[in-house]
């Protein structure tokens, strides 16, 4: 069985890559989102602009945990 250390460093390593995914998928929303706007579905827009926020939220999350784990 890997030692603490080494699971943390696995699951750091796991976390990193969900976090780099989920930068993309908001890249991937807010083209989209800009695209909306400009096609006059600003209502549509605007719930993913909230989507994005949720996003961002979540990924500041993912980051403190992805430090924790690598500082045990």
């Amino acid at each position: 069985m890997p030692d603490s250390s080494e699971a943390n460093i696995t699951t750091a390593d796991a976390l990193t890559l969900l976090l780099y995914n989920q930068h993309a998928i908001c890249a991937a929303i807010e083209e989209v989102t800009s695209w909306l706007s400009g096609n006059g579905v600003g209502s549509v827009a605007a719930n993913a602009m909230v989507a994005m926020e949720t996003l961002d939220t979540n990924a500041q999350g993912i980051t403190d945990a992805i430090m924790r784990l690598r500082q045990l």
